[in-house]
């Protein structure tokens, strides 16, 4: 594998600090490139890959156009993706039988509390054609704007870190 790809969207910054822990976890092995969705290419490098694919929950999966105008207007400053979220981004996805991928979100810490845009992101990724190398990761807030609970930094580097060994090939090539 050449390089690693982290595409997030984040409101409030909580779902970016959690890209930016995976993908410091994931250059412990590969080469990443780290990436706001709104800014992200349609198409990923053709070294790419992994591409590990993350945004908030929002009404109980990915977010719309409606629910990001919602979290912008209820924070009252602006929001760190600001254009098209993960959804789209992953609409528009040419189908890539060869990448390989892995999903995250970020959600409130309650219990009972449905809903998850990481496996909604990895039903996409499969649509896709990718294949998925762990299940839907979801990593906790302590309310709607945050802040993250403790310790979900550390489980997100560790997470990237594992993503990676599970993926490199060892020096010299496969056996």
């Amino acid at each position: 594998m050449s390089r690693a790809l982290v595409v997030f969207e984040s409101m409030y910054g909580n779902t970016e600090a959690v890209a930016r822990a995976i993908a410091d976890g994931l250059a412990t092995r590969v080469p990443v490139d780290l990436v706001e969705v709104g800014v992200a290419a349609a198409v990923p490098d053709p070294d790419v890959g992994l591409v590990v694919v993350g945004g908030p929950t929002h009404a109980f999966g990915m977010s719309r156009p409606s629910t990001r105008r919602d979290a912008a207007q209820k924070t009252g400053r602006a929001t760190v993706s600001r254009a098209d979220g993960v959804r789209e981004w992953l609409e528009a996805l040419p189908s890539r039988p060869d990448l390989l991928a892995a999903s995250f979100d970020t959600r409130i810490d309650r219990p009972r509390v449905p809903g998850s845009a990481a496996r909604a992101i990895r039903r996409r990724l499969r649509r896709r054609g990718a294949t998925t190398v762990d299940t839907p990761h979801s990593f906790f807030v302590e309310g709607s704007e945050g802040p993250l609970v403790d310790g979900e930094l550390d489980r997100a580097r560790a997470w990237g870190a594992g993503l990676a060994a599970a993926i490199a090939v060892p020096a010299g090539g496969a056996s």
